[in-house]
């Protein structure tokens, strides 16, 4: 029986957003397990060791395309792309300029597209080549002060599978996983901001069933689960990560 480590051993991945939170965690999963992992992001401080550092920002079309097609060439090939890199926004429907709509929906939406442009070809040239989108439990949950950001990840949702009816003929499968509140240092930020650190890290916690937030470690052992060499029936589906969030009803 192949182990879960051989069904990676030698597979070449791009993460992008791989500098930190999430993305930084899918990089060293990735990597542990025996991918050759490139992390496409802004700058390096952050990549985790032994992973390749790219430098590109995903609404730029030009730069994607040199970075990946650089590792792709590099390498003959792209086995499994994950569009993690995306930014939040904290709002209601009435908060945000129309830049701001537009900034969060170029790179939250728009950069998955064409990172994905940038690697198909490479994707093509593999064997079991897979693509992983990072969705979110905002997609199908209605959170307060996540107007703009829910959107994104809505529009993400619906990509994948759209993606996903696209590529499965030519073995190409296009899955997603859809997280509830990721213990990041984005959540640790948010807060920081606030009167009562504590109080709030609480709410947080206290949003997921299970009483906790959601692991880095957690969200990138599910990416590869998805990635992996030999799973062929996992196409156009969502892991929600999420405690519960989206499929229990707790009494209050």
């Amino acid at each position: 029986m192949t182990s879960t480590t051989d069904s990676f051993q030698g597979r070449i991945a791009v993460v992008t957003g791989g500098a930190a939170g999430i993305g930084q965690a899918v990089v060293q999963v990735l990597h542990d397990l025996g991918c050759v992992v490139a992390s496409i992001d802004l700058g390096v401080d952050g990549v985790p060791a032994g992973a390749t550092a790219l430098v590109a920002d995903v609404r730029d079309q030009a730069a994607l395309d040199k970075a990946i097609g650089a590792f792709g060439e590099a390498h003959g090939r792209i086995d499994i792309l994950v569009n993690n890199a995306g930014v939040s926004f904290v709002g209601t429907i009435e908060d945000g300029s129309d830049a701001d709509w537009h900034r969060i929906f170029d790179i939250n939406v728009v950069g998955m597209m064409r990172a994905t442009r940038a690697a198909l070809p490479w994707l093509r040239k593999s064997a079991d080549a897979a693509i992983v989108n990072m969705s979110s439990c905002t997609a199908v949950n209605g959170l307060p002060q996540r107007a703009l950001y829910s959107a994104t990840k809505g529009a993400v949702q619906s990509m994948t599978m759209a993606m996903a009816a696209d590529l499965v003929t030519e073995g190409i499968r296009v899955n997603c996983v859809s997280p509830g509140t990721v213990d990041t240092p984005f959540m640790a930020e948010l807060a920081a901001r606030a009167p009562d650190p504590a109080a709030k890290r609480a709410q947080f916690e206290a949003r997921q069933p299970t009483g906790r937030m959601v692991s880095p470690q957690e969200v990138g052992e599910a990416v590869a689960y998805l990635a992996r060499a030999g799973a062929h029936s996992s196409v156009g589906s969502v892991i929600n990560l999420d405690g519960g969030m989206t499929a229990l009803r707790m009494p209050r």
